[in-house]
């Protein structure tokens, strides 16, 4: 999640712990579980399934 940035098609809007965001999903990265410190939350419902759709689009294509 980022806070800066430009609204493109292929960030999702979201709002987390109070703070609104963007799903860089133009920055995927992958991250071992080890190196994860604490969970922090979770995003909801319709935030997640609007990701998963994004992410549909940008590898269908």
């Amino acid at each position: 999640m980022t806070t800066g940035g430009q609204p493109y098609p292929w960030r999702v809007e979201c709002r987390f712990q109070g703070q609104r965001g963007r799903v860089a999903l133009d920055q995927l990265r992958t991250v071992h579980r080890e190196r994860l410190a604490r969970h922090l939350g979770a995003l909801p419902d319709e935030t997640i399934a609007e990701v998963l759709d994004t992410l549909a689009e940008l590898f269908a294509k």
